[in-house]
């Protein structure tokens, strides 16, 4: 994740939001929709998760531009779904929850299927196939 923030410049002053807290958002949007498992991380998600941290935006890549986002998630599937109608949920779900909590226009959300699991991925594993 980049440390480019996003700043607003309003009468008050001026609002900044993390890239951290746009991927924090699409990982959870992402992971409440029925039928993905789990996110899927690389290695230094799988190091931090070893460490007692866990990683909310595990699987996400943001890029933050003026006042526009695109979005990056990978993630693994349960055996048996429809995959392009889960995904299509996904971007539905992430794109209206960033764009109601931030005000930033999401012009794409990319759904990467890194596998499929049987069982539903439990907090702290990173499982793929």
């Amino acid at each position: 994740m980049s440390d480019e923030v996003r700043k607003d410049t309003e009468d008050f002053g001026t609002v900044k939001i993390s890239d951290d807290v746009v991927s924090i958002i699409s990982g959870i949007a992402a992971t409440e929709v029925k039928g993905v498992a789990g996110m899927s991380g690389g290695i230094a998600g799988g190091i931090a998760e070893l460490l007692g941290r866990k990683n909310q935006s595990k699987g996400v890549k943001v890029t933050i531009g003026e006042k526009e986002v695109n979005i990056d998630l990978h993630v693994i599937m349960e055996y048996g779904v429809k995959i392009p109608d889960v995904a299509w949920e996904i971007q539905e779900k992430v794109k209206k929850a960033v764009e109601t909590m931030t005000g930033l226009n999401v012009v794409e959300v990319n759904i990467h299927v890194q596998g499929v699991t049987m069982d539903k991925v439990k907090d702290g594993e990173d499982q793929e196939k």
